[in-house]
């Protein structure tokens, strides 16, 4: 009988309501082990207090992490829909780096053909970001903003080592700006994509396992 313990699960962490039924929407085959879809409320904070309590569930050591869901590009072109694979996600407390970034580049363009898909740092913030504060955070380096995924990929890295990413869909954008995601055409666009992404999700997930122990 084979007893070596089974892949390491894989956490989708995102905040909003909307984003978690959008992901629930999704295709759910293919995984390559165990999936959680965590809703973490919204902001940095309640980010990291339900990452770090359900990483502290022995049933998800080594779990690989994934921040998702919708968040603002900085850069000038940019559109709702448009795909943004993080390099590292930053905030005050420092960075961190990103694995496996063009496999997910890769498997995105496959998995929803015709969205751009953008690479480059993405950066925290506790607040909603509007106007002139889009240039402040671009000439930083960063390409796009979210509340939520600085702060969850800092806490899952200190819960343990494993691997972490963030993949985002752009929802508003310099020349896009919206005030409510559900009721203009941009944020229904980025539904569409996010419930779409999983088998990439999947796929990676699948190509960075960690080793077993």
């Amino acid at each position: 009988m084979d007893a070596r313990p089974g892949p390491a699960p894989l956490l989708i962490a995102c905040a909003l309501g909307i984003e978690h039924l959008a992901l629930r929407a999704g295709d759910r085959g293919g995984a390559g082990g165990p999936v959680t879809v965590l809703r973490t409320g919204m902001g940095p904070k309640a980010a990291e207090r339900s990452v770090a309590r359900l990483l502290a569930d022995p049933a998800l050591a080594g779990a690989a992490v994934l921040a998702t869901g919708f968040c603002a590009g900085l850069a000038p072109g940019m559109h709702p829909g448009d795909l943004v694979v993080a390099e590292e996600t930053r905030d005050p407390r420092g960075a961190v780096p990103c694995v496996g970034t063009e496999l997910l580049v890769k498997e995105l363009v496959r998995t929803v053909p015709g969205r751009t898909v953008h690479t480059g740092p993405l950066t925290g913030s506790d607040h909603v970001v509007r106007g002139h504060e889009r240039s402040d955070l671009l000439a930083t380096g960063a390409i796009a903003v979210d509340m939520e995924s600085a702060a969850t990929l800092l806490c899952a890295v200190r819960a343990g080592e494993r691997p972490v990413a963030a993949v985002r869909v752009v929802v508003d954008a310099p020349e896009h700006e919206l005030v409510r995601i559900g009721t203009v055409r941009g944020g229904i666009s980025a539904f569409r994509v996010l419930r779409s992404v999983l088998p990439a999700f999947f796929e990676w997930h699948r190509s960075l396992l960690l080793p077993r122990r």
